[in-house]
């Protein structure tokens, strides 16, 4: 779906990330994890054509994303931004049909066929009941899920985001996390989101794409489990990212094995 070839990003002196090449695929769930400031916010930016500062390819379909028009990149990928949108009077159903701009005609004005992928999108992403609310008078947790569902009416194989999760409590993040792994699953699109929430991605997500020191580190959950980068990466004096790393092996080897 997406690749990357050969794939380097800085700013200044200072490299992020070094001739990568790997791909994420339709169907798969993957959480991107790293130390902060090691450039996992610049990689989405760069990915969803916001950032054309790196050297190398990135790749939608096989297609070359620099030489895409804007007009047809929206059509192949959505981003989804840390910012939370609190504009009073604003409703949930207006922001939704912002996704469909890339369809609208020369004046903007939806058609029927529009307005019912926004429909959609807010059933999908759980909110049609919240349709008419304005986004100052909710939660960011219900908010964040408007944003997805804005996304979702984009209608796009691709949907990445920049740490969906934050200033979310617990149950709203499996909650979050766990929509995003349906509409890969049920609806066969590739989702990329960073996080720094290590137990959450190692819980639901299908593969890691972990940065450490200009390095992508791309695998499976169970691949990347045993590979030993994260309790590298993550390692603390009490030595509890062992811990963790080991109940989550022992979960998945059960699994397997059921």
């Amino acid at each position: 779906m997406i690749q990357l070839r050969n794939f380097s990003i800085g700013y200044g002196l200072r490299i992020l990330l070094d001739r990568v090449n790997t791909s994420f695929c339709r169907g798969e769930l993957t959480a991107l994890i790293g130390r902060n400031g090691t450039g996992k916010s610049t990689l989405l930016r760069a990915m969803a054509g916001l950032n054309g500062k790196y050297e190398g390819e990135i790749l939608l379909d096989g297609k070359v994303l620099a030489d895409m028009l804007p007009s047809e990149s929206s059509r192949m990928l959505a981003f989804v931004t840390t910012e939370r949108v609190r504009i009073p009077n604003l409703r949930c159903e207006d922001v939704v049909a912002i996704g469909r701009a890339p369809y609208t005609n020369w004046i903007g004005r939806m058609q029927p066929e529009d307005r019912e992928m926004v429909k959609n999108a807010l059933r999908s992403a759980g909110m049609e009941g919240y349709a008419r609310r304005t986004m100052d008078t909710m939660s960011d947790g219900e908010c964040q899920r408007v944003m997805i569902a804005r996304a979702l009416a984009q209608d796009t194989p691709l949907i990445l985001l920049d740490e969906p999760t934050s200033f979310l409590d617990l149950p709203n993040r499996y909650e979050l996390v766990s929509l995003l792994r349906s509409l890969a699953h049920e609806q066969g699109k590739c989702i990329l989101f960073s996080t720094h929430e290590l137990d959450v991605a190692l819980r639901m997500c299908d593969s890691i794409a972990l940065v450490d020191n200009g390095v992508l580190h791309h695998l499976p959950v169970s691949e990347m489990l045993a590979s030993g980068h994260i309790q590298r990466l993550f390692r603390t004096p009490d030595m509890s990212i062992d811990k963790l790393c080991a109940s989550f092996r022992a979960d998945i080897s059960g699994r397997d094995l059921a």
